[in-house]
């Protein structure tokens, strides 16, 4: 076997946002790295976000496979060129290279589209034995011998992700049991927000793990880790019966943590699941609520309306369990004032927390395709795709009054009014959320009018 040390990064975020102090890492890497481990490859996985990378370690690696979204691309493809100078072969997937394969092309020998788990063993074997052969690898995209980029066909999704592994966070570099778990149970969302990239990453169709294999690893979880528990699906509560068994499955067996998952405000009107969410450890639920504003709603295709928004939040306080409220702010319905009324509306309802984000066009979406036709973009440094700046020109302001807005929005709510009254009544995760994030926002700030000095990025 010619490949034996395999090495995988996980750029950091570029800036400073609402999770920096909490970190939530990718799966992608870590279960590929589990896969390669048990198929007997000396295996390390780097998460930037977590730790700095061991730079002896990846340099002395035979392969590298860089994972990133659209916020780290830059940052992946400067990885990606320095360890090609020194003739390591790079592969690079993850959200960005699916979409933009001849893009990621110029910094890496490989780029695995969509799902990998299969693509990548595919590809070793390659490398290793001489086949299978290149064009007969799926979802993998190279260079030919002409120079010329090839994209095989995609590769189907994973139908059984039961036959996968569980994850083995020992591998990540400096992992410890204070960060926060993550958890996949499953993959793919039946809506099709305009804006999200699940859809073309993962597919429309709900595919799940059994009830019994996602309690086992619940089980496990909780036996190596005190941390929380947080349930990255796209939409844990998207089978309302499959999330009501595995709860009362926590329930029975008395698998007892504090998690954390995104839902739909769809919940609300299940009183059965809040409660069972309640009784199993829920502490807070992050809901995407997008706006306030109810055309902005049609527009990002949404499917709930503000009334929708306003019971779930009644409901899921109602229950004891706390709320992180996202919001995404800059469609074509949104003004200044809709900015405002945003934050009265989380203060007044007594959301958590929020997440007060920029429409941002991802490549991938119907959001970015509408965009870049029109030409509305006003750039492609990657590195600012990242929810927290105004990439594009907004239909009713100016970028730099989406930016600014937004980030004093941001502000206005984690005040030191928020800080005060969590620290009065003793509740030192809020108020430590309080204090990171108006530091956050502040920094932001004052940075700000480095990004803004284009006048075209002022210009409505």
């Amino acid at each position: 076997m010619g490949t034996r040390k395999i090495s995988f990064i996980e750029p950091g975020a570029p800036g400073l946002h609402i999770f920096s102090r909490f970190p939530i890492p990718r799966l992608g890497a870590v279960l590929l790295s589990t896969i390669l481990r048990e198929r007997g490859y000396k295996v390390k996985t780097f998460i930037e976000d977590l730790a700095a990378p061991d730079w002896s370690f990846i340099e002395s690696s035979d392969l590298v496979c860089i994972s990133t979204v659209t916020s780290t691309a830059i940052k992946a493809y400067r990885m990606g060129k320095q360890l090609r100078a020194l003739n390591i072969q790079v592969v690079m997937g993850g959200v960005h290279p699916t979409f933009l394969p001849d893009e990621a092309l110029e910094y890496a020998d490989f780029v695995i589209r969509g799902e990998g788990e299969h693509s990548l063993i595919e590809l070793l074997e390659y490398m290793d034995k001489g086949f299978p052969a290149l064009r007969d690898i799926k979802g993998l995209s190279y260079r030919d011998g002409d120079g010329e980029n090839v994209h095989n066909p995609t590769r189907e999704f994973i139908e059984d992700l039961d036959s996968l592994p569980r994850p083995d966070f020992s591998l990540v570099h400096n992992w410890t049991p204070s960060n926060t778990y993550p958890i996949s149970t499953s993959r793919g969302c039946p809506y099709n927000c305009r804006f999200c990239s699940v859809i073309g990453m993962f597919g429309r169709r709900y595919r799940s793990k059994c009830v019994e294999a996602t309690l086992e690893e619940l089980k496990y979880a909780v036996s190596v880790s005190k941390a929380t528990k947080f349930i990255v699906d796209d939409n844990f509560a998207a089978n309302k019966m499959r999330t009501k068994e595995i709860l009362r499955g926590m329930i029975a067996e008395k698998i007892k943590t504090r998690w954390s998952a995104q839902v739909r405000t769809d919940v609300a009107g299940d009183p059965e699941l809040l409660r069972l969410m309640a009784d199993s450890g829920c502490h807070t639920l992050f809901i995407g609520f997008e706006s306030i504003n109810p055309r902005t709603l049609e527009e990002y295709n949404k499917k709930q309306d503000l009334e929708d928004i306003i019971s779930c939040i009644n409901m899921v306080r109602y229950h004891g369990i706390h709320i992180h409220g996202m919001f995404v702010l800059g469609a074509e319905t949104d003004d200044v004032e809709t900015i405002h009324e945003t934050i009265d509306f989380a203060e007044g309802l007594g959301i958590d927390t929020v997440q007060i984000m920029i429409l941002t066009p991802l490549p991938g979406t119907p959001l970015f395709n509408d965009m870049m036709k029109s030409g509305r973009l006003l750039h492609t440094d990657w590195s600012k795709y990242d929810v927290q700046h105004a990439v594009f020109k907004p239909r009713l302001m100016s970028p730099a009054t989406l930016q600014i807005e937004t980030l004093r929005a941001m502000g206005r709510f984690y005040s030191w009014k928020y800080i005060f009254r969590h620290l009065a009544r003793l509740d030192f995760l809020y108020t430590a959320v309080g204090i990171f994030a108006k530091r956050a926002v502040d920094k932001s700030l004052k940075t700000f009018s480095a990004y803004s000095d284009d006048s075209e990025f002022n210009t409505g």
